[in-house]
């Protein structure tokens, strides 16, 4: 090998390190799974992709800064600004609406007669607000019996989420989009 040809491969390596890089910091990245609190959605050490570029919408997955740690939590986003949030007799209502959980059947499976995922509440309640503000997300872990979120810290702020899961990559028996 000549020089120009080392320096030609050089470049080619550097290009593809920043390039790389780039997307991971701007557009995607990788994320391990810690704790119980999305079974069984995610499992502890599962791996997982991001996105950084998408809209959040209601029910998306998102990885954020916690609120109350240095840590970083993977819940599921069940309020954005403008909805009120109620829990009755262990049923969601999203401004006043019933909504469906399939994610939580597993979990409900699991319950001794007469047991609940969670306890009833309002959003009002847990926040003091009426409505999620703008800015603001409410969020649950899908293993609402163990999972530390927006009933115990409260509202998280658009600007600590990170991104949108998109990808479960392992183990890889079950690779899964989202």
């Amino acid at each position: 090998m000549d020089r120009s040809e080392i320096i030609s491969w050089i470049k080619s390596i550097a290009l593809a390190i920043i390039i790389s890089a780039g997307a991971r910091y701007f557009f995607f990245t990788g994320v391990v799974v810690h704790g119980e609190s999305m079974a069984p959605t995610f499992a502890d050490a599962d791996k997982v992709i991001m996105t950084k570029t998408t809209e959040i919408e209601r029910f998306d997955q998102i990885v954020f800064d916690a609120p109350d740690t240095d840590e970083k939590y993977i819940k599921r986003v069940i309020g954005v600004p403008g909805d009120s949030i109620e829990v009755k007799n262990d049923v969601l209502y999203v401004n006043g609406e019933k909504s469906e959980e399939p994610y939580l059947n597993g979990n409900r499976a699991s319950l001794l007669p007469g047991e609940k995922l969670m306890g009833d509440f309002t959003l009002a309640e847990n926040t003091g607000y009426d409505a999620v503000p703008d800015g603001y997300l409410f969020v649950l872990g899908d293993n609402r019996l163990v999972s530390k979120d927006s009933r115990s810290f409260g509202l998280i702020h658009e600007d600590s989420v990170i991104g949108e899961v998109q990808l479960r990559f392992y183990p890889f028996f079950s690779i899964e989009t989202y």
